[in-house]
């Protein structure tokens, strides 16, 4: 199997990167019911609003919007419920220590298939000012003009 099949993205938070400074990253696994793997296989996931919280000593995803299957049956999940997230202490005790610094936040970067199994991969994030995002656009457009402009003189 090749490696890109091993790691299908399911969904991906494209918003995150626009909003937050990204500082550090964990691959965590998914604690899911069966009907929710089979939403998950058909698409149906939001990761929008979605966020990680530290309580109990345990990493739970909210706001994470799974739809509910259409087959399921008599045991629906409601589509918004916590779930939690599963990482070794070592990490969950050096996540807990970074995430009690002011202004820092945990943000679900994208959900993917990794032999079979449902993994999501968390980053560490600082919310950027609108100067920041504005300083962000304006390089971007400058980058893509200067490889648009290497791109003529090149043709030519």
């Amino acid at each position: 199997m090749a490696k890109a099949a091993q790691r299908e993205t399911i969904v991906e938070n494209r918003l995150a990167r626009h909003n937050y400074h990204l500082l550090e990253h964990w691959e965590a696994g998914l604690e899911l019911t069966g009907s929710e793997v089979k939403s998950l296989r058909a698409g149906q996931v939001q990761l929008k609003d979605s966020y990680g919280l530290l309580r109990e000593g345990q990493l739970w995803l909210l706001n994470c919007h799974i739809s509910p299957y259409q087959n399921a049956g008599y045991a629906l999940q409601s589509p918004d419920r916590s779930r939690r997230l599963l990482l070794h202490r070592a990490e969950l005790n050096r996540m807990e220590g970074q995430t009690r610094e002011k202004g820092l936040t945990l943000i679900p970067l994208r959900l993917y298939w990794k032999q079979g199994r449902v993994k999501c991969e968390l980053a560490l994030a600082k919310g950027k000012q609108l100067y920041d995002k504005r300083e962000a656009e304006r390089r971007r457009t400058a980058e893509a003009e200067a490889r648009q402009a290497m791109k003529a003189r090149l043709r030519h």
